[in-house]
């Protein structure tokens, strides 16, 4: 209703000349769910608080550093002569898999912190509805994109399957506004095509319930992410039995002549200290000396080092996606894309061997992780989990597709008790009209026109009946023409006659 105007003079009116903007949400910002060394910032405790960060300095202030994996040794008649076992229970994965996630183009990001790492890995820690621990406390946090759990590898088969079900059902019946990233059970084992063949055992694992809303990845990558440095002999934990194996290679060189008496017993005293060394510079300096004298000591961090350095590539993906979204857009599937920090792949994967991975029966396709000569390790798929759906079936279709619906979405909030009419209905299909022909200049929406790349219909008797007005609803009607990868590029060659 206009002011009631009562004492002469000059007054002005502003009105607004522009419609509202529709302002795009974050399209990669990934939430990752494990253990870290510590969860606090000053003194308050962030353990099951989702945390966002910007940098992995930023993670290691809040959450610390990396686990100690402890392993055992003994003698074998192996051709290197011994056998290396880890503890599973000094086995955390969260801290290699950040490294590797802003090592491929990652930035912000949330953090769940499920516990510290004296209690091992405990499946109920990463989803408990009955203390809100892991995947629950998600429920309130509507700025993640992508979920993933790189740690959910070292639960046992079951407990694995079970988590990667209530990620897909997270993402895709409660939220609908994420994007799982999932590992497959142990990935760093070769295919069989039987019963126990990995591939087969996660399709049945996973179920078949919200499959668009996720992908898989195999297999793991052997990276660069643990220097030779941070592993020494105190990851050994039986080091009596490291200090006898050192000592017997000695042995076996004075009898052969390589060395004398007089060397052989000042290398059996060094080495000997490794069972009483305790604090961390008689380490660094025995460590030191260790190195320059027992070549079979060095084999055996080698060893330590390149098991650590396999990891599941969920993590990597993640920095993947954040990459791709930012350097050109959400529509760009994230394949065929070099993965950093990468020297190989866990399993060689060929054309023949990727066929059934890429098109399943089942269409649970699994993207393959390959190596090609000259141009390194690149990430060679691009299908959800859904791969027998035609408007699910690839990764940038249902990621765009939920960047546009959570986009507009927001921006009809501020329509919210408006009046239901024309003068609103007009409004908001010209915000929406507007955000998509800026989503088509992009490239995100195929066609040559913007008529042929989006139609937004809102009105009575187009979206709405008398009886929807009546019961306060507005429908608006959107219809989209989303790119999709050329995935499969065939160039056909023919011979022409000689025209000159």
């Amino acid at each position: 209703m206009a002011t009631v105007l009562a004492t002469p003079g000059v007054y002005i009116e502003e009105k607004s000349a522009f419609a509202s903007s529709v302002v795009p949400v974050a399209t990669a910002v990934p939430a990752f769910i494990g253990y870290t060394q510590k969860a606090v910032r000053g003194t308050k405790p962030l353990k099951n608080v989702p945390t966002r960060i910007s940098s992995f300095a930023e993670f290691e202030q809040y959450f610390g550093g990396a686990a100690k994996t402890q392993f055992t040794i003994s003698e074998d008649a192996n051709a290197v002569g011994y056998k290396l076992d880890v503890n599973a229970s000094s086995r955390f994965l969260l801290h290699s898999s950040m490294r590797f996630f802003y090592a491929n183009g990652g930035g912000d990001c949330y953090i769940v912190s499920v516990g510290d790492y004296s209690g091992g890995i405990n499946a109920k820690d990463f989803n408990d509805l009955a203390t809100e621990s892991g995947l629950p406390t998600l429920l309130k946090e509507m700025e993640p994109t992508l979920l993933v759990v790189p740690e959910a590898v070292l639960l046992s088969e079951e407990e694995c399957f079970s988590l990667q079900q209530a990620m897909l059902m997270h993402c895709g019946n409660v939220m609908k506004n994420r994007f799982a990233i999932l590992d497959v059970y142990n990935g760093d084992k070769g295919r069989t095509y039987d019963e126990s063949d990995v591939a087969n055992r996660f399709r049945e694992g996973v179920g078949s319930n919200f499959l668009q809303w996720g992908a898989a990845y195999y297999p793991f990558v052997k990276t660069t992410i643990v220097a030779t440095s941070e592993v020494n002999f105190t990851n050994v934990e039986n080091r009596d039995a490291l200090v006898e194996l050192l000592s017997k290679d000695v042995n076996s060189d004075l009898d052969a002549g390589v060395i004398n008496q007089a060397r052989a017993e000042a290398l059996k005293a060094e080495i000997a200290k490794i069972a009483a060394a305790g604090s961390s510079n008689e380490v660094s300096s025995l460590q030191a000396t260790l190195k320059t004298i027992s070549p079979k000591l060095n084999g055996i961090l080698k060893d330590m080092v390149d098991f650590l350095n396999v990891l599941p590539p969920s993590a990597g993906m993640a920095g993947v996606f954040a990459m791709v979204d930012s350097s050109i857009n959400v529509a760009k599937a994230p394949a065929n894309v070099s993965l950093g920090s990468v020297v190989a792949p866990a399993v060689q994967i060929t054309s023949d061997t990727q066929e059934e991975l890429n098109m399943p029966l089942s269409g649970k396709a699994i993207n393959a992780i390959r190596s090609f000569p000259g141009r390194g390790v690149l990430v060679w798929g691009a299908r959800t989990l859904d791969g027998n759906s035609q408007d699910w079936r690839y990764i940038s279709v249902r990621r765009t597709m939920t960047y546009l619906e959570q986009s507009i979405k927001i921006a009809a909030e501020a329509f919210v008790f408006d009046p239901n009419n024309d003068t609103t209905w007009s409004t908001l299909r010209a915000t929406v009209s507007n955000f998509l022909l800026n989503q088509w200049q992009s490239g995100l929406l195929a066609g040559l026109s913007p008529e042929d790349a989006f139609q937004v219909s809102v009105g009575l008797g187009v979206t709405m009946t008398p009886n929807d007005i009546l019961d306060g609803i507005l429908r608006m009607s959107v219809k989209v023409a989303i790119t999709r990868p050329a995935e499969f590029i065939v160039i056909t060659f023919e011979q022409q006659q000689q025209k000159s």
